[in-house]
């Protein structure tokens, strides 16, 4: 099955919804494709019990207004081409050609291992906000929410209002570098509201700077959390622990395709130029792709990119004021939540750091590259490919402390040891990308290929 449109737009967040709309109000044949059944990505999951926000609520309705606009949702790429992707949607594979594409794919959390991280009751606080708004019952239950990032926020407000006991909200930054980042709130006012309008709603709940998670303890589920702080060493009971410290951007689809990545605090995003395009033609980014940056970076890069994508230059341009002025906020954190040494080193050699394939730390020492890692152990070839634990491994630098070790030990100038290797992590190289992006129906990857099988077929005299 083969359908076509102007303007393709992967992901259904504040970015792809932003993307798709310009395009469409601008004379394009939009088609939106996204896993989950609804539109809002992770950052508007629609919660079941609760209204969604008014800027949601204002994006949807704008969806909405748009006939020229199809979604396809619970659909995901199984593989991509410049010039067409492969989708399988209720289960069928799907060929859509498009002029121009927009790369919405946004963010996953990073998530880093400590003893008893795989305990079930312990997620990341976004998956946690995640689950109770679609459903999972939190009504009285005791939960220790800590990491780092003003999402700690957000999700400790979800669980709040869905009746769980947040026992406190553990922040491992410091309070001289929060007293710091409060002060140059006064540049993004609404920044300054939201964040007065959460600790409003978390009343009587203590959020504790310079705390971080040394470890979690208990037999079938979590029961015990140990944090540390200048106050030394406590144990809280609890029933969930939701800890999580910022997101990494998605990046798969970007590297199948071949667009250049970028470094950002050891993980990758797509590098754009000034017109949100990728290294390859009329392929284009928005949001978290391009590097975290939030909602309001998000939703004003999504209308730039779909008007770029759509032809309308002048009006993408307009916006380029209020894109430079979101991103400057999204600068202030990697600064003032940069992470302590203490959560880089709270794994010791016995702790699972690929939870798929059950391979502990100790079994990545001697291993001087990913690659060699994951051949010898299967570290990050599991279900999840690599997303959790390749990200964690690049923020650990497992693999730059097993090179530099090697180095010191063979200091020889013309060794083949490569001085600045890639990061641990399966997409941080801009070729070689594989299909299917994500685990799907051996009659979907077959037709990954059918297209470049009939060109080539069309080409012989």
């Amino acid at each position: 099955m083969t359908e076509r449109c102007d303007v393709l737009v992967i992901g259904a967040g504040p970015a792809g919804l932003a993307a798709a709309c310009a395009a469409a109000s601008h004379g394009a044949k939009v088609v939106m494709v996204d896993m989950q059944p609804r539109v809002g990505g992770q950052v508007w999951r629609q919660d079941l019990r609760k209204p969604a926000v008014a800027a949601a609520r204002e994006a949807f309705a704008e969806l909405s207004a748009q006939p020229a606009v199809r979604c396809l949702q619970q659909a995901h790429v199984v593989a991509a081409r410049p010039g067409y992707v492969l989708i399988e949607h209720a289960g069928t594979a799907m060929e859509l050609h498009y002029r121009a594409l927009v790369l919405a794919t946004g963010a996953r959390e990073l998530l880093l291992p400590f003893p008893g991280w795989t305990l079930p009751g312990v997620t990341g606080a976004g998956a946690l906000q995640a689950l109770v708004k679609q459903g999972w019952p939190i009504a009285g239950k005791r939960v220790l929410v800590a990491g780092s990032g003003p999402l700690l926020l957000a999700a400790a407000a979800t669980l709040h209002a869905h009746g769980a006991q947040v026992l406190a909200i553990c922040e491992q930054a410091p309070a001289a570098q929060l007293r710091g980042f409060a002060m140059q709130l006064w540049r993004w006012p609404s920044k300054l509201v939201q964040a007065a309008g959460l600790r409003a709603r978390l009343a009587g709940v203590p959020y504790r700077s310079g705390t971080w998670v040394r470890s979690a303890s208990g037999n079938q589920r979590v029961t015990e959390v140990e944090i540390e702080s200048a106050r030394g060493v406590e144990r809280i009971a609890c029933d969930h622990l939701a800890v999580g410290y910022g997101l990494v951007a998605n990046t798969e689809l970007a590297q199948q395709l071949g667009c250049e990545l970028t470094m950002q605090d050891r993980h990758p995003h797509v590098r754009v130029d000034t017109r949100l395009m990728t290294s390859v033609a009329d392929v284009y980014a928005a949001g978290e792709a391009c590097g975290i940056g939030g909602v309001d970076t998000a939703r004003i890069e999504g209308a730039m990119a779909g008007c770029f994508a759509a032809g309308a230059d002048k009006e993408a341009e307009a916006l380029r004021v209020r894109r430079d002025y979101a991103r400057a906020f999204a600068e202030l954190l990697p600064r003032h939540f940069a992470l302590r040494e203490q959560i880089h080193l709270a794994a010791t050699p016995q702790t699972v750091v690929c939870r798929c394939e059950d391979v502990n730390l100790s079994q990545l020492h001697g291993h001087r590259a990913w690659r060699a890692a994951k051949l010898a152990t299967r570290c990050g070839m599991g279900s999840c490919q690599g997303r959790i634990c390749g990200a964690a491994l690049a923020e650990l630098r497992v693999f730059d402390n097993a090179l530099a070790a090697a180095n010191a030990a063979n200091p020889n100038p013309n060794s083949n040891l490569n001085p600045n290797p890639l990061p641990p992590t399966p997409a941080t190289t801009a070729h070689g990308a594989r299909p299917p992006v994500f685990p799907t129906r051996l009659a979907s990857l077959a037709g990954s290929f059918s297209s470049e099988g009939e060109s080539a077929a069309q080409s012989k005299p």
